[in-house]
């Protein structure tokens, strides 16, 4: 699936997500530096209902959210880590939480390595167009 949105219109991508993601998913957001992934994010926390700024985990790896349904958001900046710093430091296990799992900075061994255990993977491609942003979709486990 692709979708073009501006800032604006960042709900045609988060109503689609809510609408084909399974309660427990694993996101890898894909893009360059200021593409748009944490704004993404972002839009997504708001549509669940979570209060206060959510930020980059640039140095904390990983930010919590709990949403006023009861569900959690994850987030994860995996800038600074390669596949086998993640795997030693045992962070692959939050994966088993239930929720949505927002990965920026994801490795392609990471990604492997989920959906080879059968983790509901989904990578969003975000590729900037004029005022707007292309939001290339992928299901994995579809």
């Amino acid at each position: 699936m692709e979708i073009q949105a501006s800032l604006l219109e960042l709900n045609k991508v988060v109503d689609y997500l809510q609408i084909t993601l399974p309660s427990n998913a694993i996101v890898f957001l894909r893009g360059d530096l200021a593409a748009g992934k944490t704004t993404l994010t972002q839009a997504i926390a708001k549509e669940k209902g979570i209060e206060g700024e959510v930020t980059s985990p640039t140095f904390s790896l990983q930010q919590c959210y709990a949403a006023k349904d009861g569900s959690h958001l994850y987030h994860y900046d995996l800038y600074r880590l390669d596949h086998d710093e993640f795997m030693q430091l045992g962070l692959f296990e939050e994966f088993e939480k239930e929720g949505w799992h927002m990965v920026e900075w994801g490795s392609d061994a990471l990604k492997a390595f989920l959906e080879g255990v059968g983790y509901n993977v989904v990578t969003i491609d975000i590729e900037p167009s004029n005022n707007s942003r292309i939001y290339r979709i992928i299901n994995a486990y579809t």
